[in-house]
């Protein structure tokens, strides 16, 4: 007779542990093991197969130069900042995970989506946190056209894949993975089991179906997605929604994309119409006031596949405790703490008695090194107490010695400078134009030079 077999994972890591013990052996966490049961173990059948050397059905080899490989024809979202953070649009047969944090727009955005795609194909909208009348109103207070929509208000699991293999949708949304239970496992809904069991069927179903399957994610307190780490394995394409609550302006940041460029960057404002897409986020980024303060200048971030220009600040202060405080908005801060090491050793200004404070507009984040000169050079300013000019750019890495190192792209950064009207620019050595572009650049090797050329 069929056994079902029981398991005990971590609720912290997802580990597996075939007993029960008090710690993880992975993590290291303390109390975390619940038992899971899991389906029944395999009968007679391939019992008898395992008898004679093998554990079932063999398929064919087949050699790599021999695999035919067709465009998947990608389907077009409507908004054209998501396609390029999908790289290109949804691909039939794949499985999406967009986390944020709380009103970030999760919702609102993917309602947006299916409205328009519904008048060419069908879509399936599965709602497990709001009613049908929430989603009818929001979508009435947007103005939407949701005359083909169909939605579903369920949290079973088998329940949502039986409706969806009955109306056999193009593109279906599960909002949220966190709120879905199986009826194989016991555990709580929420939980490492309940969303690792519940998002591989779901996945396994799109692959299956051809289905393009949307998947929303609750963050942590710390904005990490929540669940288990296996659940960004089994996914194709992981976004994220990053932003304040206090700004208008919301990012979609590309983590994980089997189909396309990661760390793409996609910009979204927030209307009363709903979510609408900025084309050119370099000018909303650059909006400085007509007054010329120190402390303040303008970077070219890579992001993705495009350039962007973004100003970052600085304010340097005399502290008046015996610790100084380092604080870094948009940034990493012990990068922070490291450039002001650098800057004491190779550029000769001492900083280990002022207070340093380093945010960058527009609450985007920057996380490539290409950021390095223009943070130490609005330092430089804030400290000196003099503005930089208004039509610089400077981008560079900065090495523990004190050397400028090139960074990807150079010459594609400057390009977009000069289309925002932006006459000079410091650059590393190795990103010098081959020819005239239209602009001043200066080449540096050394931040010393970098800080003469000031």
């Amino acid at each position: 007779m069929a056994k079902s077999k029981i398991a005990y994972v971590c609720n912290d890591c997802g580990s597996d542990h075939s007993k029960w013990q008090g710690q993880c052996q992975d993590c290291g966490a303390w109390n975390t093991l619940v038992e899971v049961r899991l389906g029944a173990s395999p009968g007679s059948g391939s019992g008898a197969a395992r008898k004679q050397g093998y554990a079932g059905a063999v398929g064919e080899l087949q050699a790599l130069a021999s695999v035919q490989i067709e465009d998947l024809p990608r389907i077009a979202s409507g908004f054209a900042e998501l396609d390029r953070v999908l790289g290109g649009g949804y691909v039939p047969g794949s499985a999406v995970l967009l986390g944020g944090h709380p009103g970030a727009g999760k919702s609102t955005l993917l309602l947006q989506v299916l409205c328009q795609l519904a008048a060419d194909r069908r879509c399936l909208y599965v709602t497990g946190e709001e009613s049908l009348q929430q989603v009818a109103m929001r979508a009435r207070r947007l103005g939407l056209q949701a005359d083909d929509l169909q939605l579903y208000s369920e949290t079973s699991l088998e329940a949502i894949l039986a409706q969806a293999a009955r109306y056999q949708p193009a593109l279906m949304v599960v909002d949220s993975i966190q709120v879905l239970h199986s009826e194989q496992v016991s555990s709580a809904p929420g939980s490492v089991s309940q969303v690792r069991e519940c998002a591989a069927a779901l996945t396994r179903f799109a692959k299956q179906s051809n289905t393009v399957l949307i998947m929303v994610g609750h963050v942590t307190k710390d904005g990490a997605l929540a669940g288990p780490k296996v659940l960004e394995h089994i996914i194709d394409c992981s976004i994220m929604f990053e932003g304040g609550s206090d700004s208008r302006y919301w990012t979609l940041r590309g983590h994980k994309n089997r189909f396309g460029a990661v760390n793409e960057l996609g910009v979204f404002a927030m209307t009363e119409q709903g979510l609408k897409e900025v084309r050119n986020p370099s000018a909303i980024f650059l909006n400085r006031s007509d007054v010329q303060a120190s402390g303040s200048v303008v970077m070219v971030v890579w992001e993705g596949t495009r350039p962007l220009l973004v100003e970052i600040q600085a304010l340097v202060d005399e502290s008046n405790y015996g610790n100084p405080r380092r604080v870094a908005v948009g940034m990493e801060q012990n990068r922070l703490a490291m450039l002001l090491a650098v800057l004491h050793r190779h550029g000769g200004l001492q900083l280990g008695d002022q207070d340093v404070f380093v945010n960058v507009v527009g609450g985007v984040k920057v996380l490539e090194t290409g950021a390095d000169l223009a943070l130490l050079f609005a330092i430089v300013s804030s400290f000196r107490d003099r503005p930089l000019p208004d039509d610089l750019v400077v981008f560079g890495e900065v090495g523990l010695s004190g050397e400028i190192r090139p960074v990807p792209s150079g010459q594609e950064r400057l390009q977009e400078a000069r289309k925002h009207g932006f006459t000079r620019a410091i650059v590393p050595k190795g990103n010098a134009p081959r020819s005239d572009m239209g602009m001043s650049v200066i080449a540096v090797s050394t931040l010393a030079e970098a800080i003469e050329a000031l």
